[in-house]
């Protein structure tokens, strides 16, 4: 018997953490990207479809990509919800952000034209409005506006009709630092693990490679939530870690990741493991088994029982891995 498949109100709480591991999967035998072996056919371009929706989204909503690997038959992304940002903007600019993905309507268009509109309008508008605002920092309506669109062009290009992802989305709230650059580096390290790609810079479709390109010349992506450095006051939005610390850490991880140069760990660990609070041996058994050993609640025990209380939950699957890798 499968376990009931508790709501997203239970699994998400803005208050415990802002940041969001999600994972969606192709239903179908045939690949959502790459080369299938069994067709013949080749799908390596829509994983371009895959990234620029994605960006494309993040634009729109209020909501921040930190890392994403787009794989053979499914892809991850990390997000920020900018909750914020949200809240700060005008009625005008929720109603411009939601018509570039959905039609408004003729109240909303009346109201872009200046038209005059009485009390009970302007009422109406204020909770059309709000419902909007809402959404638009909602991971899973921006999952379902990803997926919709991935699944229309899918769906043409093979001549088909029917359910192209999984039902539901798999997602993990990343409670703290820890969690936080375990899951991103699990997820830039996806074509290392599983022998798609030699090097994080040969990793086609991913959020590292996207990184270094912009490194290369001393920049950071601008359609990637930037790295701002450690905590401190007037902390602004951004990854709590320094680009170059995290850069190494990936680069360190993805040589002992590859297959033929397992062995020895070597002492010279990156030094953002020490402020982590994470052993080396640790660190490479969660690069590898981040997304089978947790599920929805990630961080250290303390973390995870503080997210409980808020969610109103009384156990959490993975507690005990959380607090051998996870906890200081």
């Amino acid at each position: 018997m499968r376990p009931m498949t508790l709501p997203r109100s239970t699994q998400i709480s803005l208050e415990a953490t802002p940041y969001y591991h999600c994972v969606s999967r192709c239903v179908r035998r045939a690949f959502l990207c790459g080369r299938d072996t069994e067709s013949r056919k080749d799908y390596e371009h829509r994983r371009e479809w895959v990234v620029s929706r994605m960006h494309k989204l993040a634009e729109i909503f209020a909501l921040d990509i930190a890392a994403y690997a787009v794989m053979s038959n499914h892809y991850h992304v990390v997000l920020y919800i900018d909750k914020n940002s949200a809240n700060k903007w005008p009625l005008i600019e929720v109603i411009n952000r939601w018509q570039k993905i959905f039609k408004a309507p003729s109240l909303a268009q009346r109201y872009l034209q200046g038209d005059t509109l009485d009390h009970c309008e302007q009422k109406k508008l204020r909770e059309i409005t709000s419902i909007w605002r809402e959404r638009l920092t909602d991971i899973s309506w921006f999952m379902r506006c990803l997926n919709e669109s991935i699944a229309r062009q899918a769906n043409a290009e093979d001549n088909c009709t029917g359910r192209f992802w999984e039902g539901r989305f798999k997602s993990q709230a990343l409670l703290d630092e820890r969690a936080l650059a375990a899951c991103m580096a699990y997820v830039d390290l996806n074509p290392v693990r599983t022998n798609m790609a030699k090097t994080p810079e040969d990793s086609g479709y991913t959020s590292i490679q996207q990184r270094i390109r912009a490194a290369i010349s001393g920049d950071q992506p601008k359609s990637l939530l930037p790295f701002v450095g450690g905590e401190r006051l007037n902390m602004p939005k951004g990854l709590p870690f320094q680009l170059d610390h995290y850069l190494e850490l990936v680069d360190w991880s993805g040589r002992h990741l590859d297959p033929r140069k397992r062995g020895a760990i070597t002492e010279n660990t990156p030094p953002i493991l020490d402020r982590l609070g994470i052993s080396s041996k640790h660190w490479l058994y969660l690069n590898r088994n981040f997304e089978s050993r947790f599920k929805g609640l990630v961080g250290s025990v303390e973390t995870v029982r503080q997210a409980c209380t808020r969610l109103n939950k009384r156990w959490v699957h993975g507690l005990r891995d959380c607090q051998e890798f996870l906890s200081p």
